[in-house]
């Protein structure tokens, strides 16, 4: 069965769009906007003409702009799996708060997360629901407010400013303020919600 939930995990997963590295400064030539982002993680992002750079995300769906992002590919998978696409439109547009990959491998091993993909669907829409807040709001925004609530009713406190903050004490935004059409992106070092941390030393698959 274990096998069978890595194979299934491993399609999810498949697909997800991956660049080269390098900071997001000016946009590219061309580009119908620039787009500045920032975060220690921007360095080893795409940028300037590349493909999945800032400006070049500006006008896509958000579910479009994730798969441009190399280090989001688990959530990005996580939101195909829980079919909430539509959670990321309409209204005043929605603030995406992404884990990296290595956030969730330090969350979830590899039998957890498959669980999650494949048996538990709605535990894990709960879960992306702790990473979604309505309204599309950027960092400062986020900041100046002090905190915000997320889909699933939690209330997160905001600090920080600058080039980073911090969310609830918990998660830090390594690169923030991606735009996409009605949507901010700010990818963060940590998962947030109340599930069991199960991943780390010892939580790899079982054998």
């Amino acid at each position: 069965m274990a096998a069978l939930a890595g194979a299934a995990l491993s399609l999810v997963l498949t697909g997800t769009a991956c660049s080269g590295a390098g900071a997001e400064r000016p946009a590219a030539a061309g580009a119908p906007a620039a787009v500045a982002v920032t975060g220690p993680l921007c360095d080893l992002l795409p940028t300037g003409s590349e493909p999945g750079n800032p400006a070049a995300l500006a006008g896509q769906p958000a579910e479009a702009a994730l798969q441009w992002l190399p280090v989001l590919t688990t959530f990005e998978a996580a939101v195909r799996a829980s079919e909430l696409a539509d959670d990321l439109h309409g209204g005043s547009g929605v603030t995406i708060l992404a884990p990296t990959d290595d956030a969730f491998a330090a969350k979830f091993s590899e039998d957890n997360l498959d669980q999650l993909f494949i048996t538990d669907k709605e535990k894990l829409r709960g879960l992306l629901r702790d990473h979604l807040v309505a309204g599309s709001l950027s960092l400062s925004d986020m900041v100046a407010a002090g905190g915000v609530t997320t889909l699933a009713g939690t209330k997160l406190t905001v600090t920080g400013g600058g080039a980073s903050a911090r969310l609830a004490d918990q998660a830090d935004t390594v690169c923030a303020d991606y735009r996409a059409a009605d949507a901010r992106i700010h990818i963060i070092n940590r998962v947030l919600g109340n599930l069991p941390t199960t991943g780390g030393p010892g939580g790899h698959r079982a054998h």
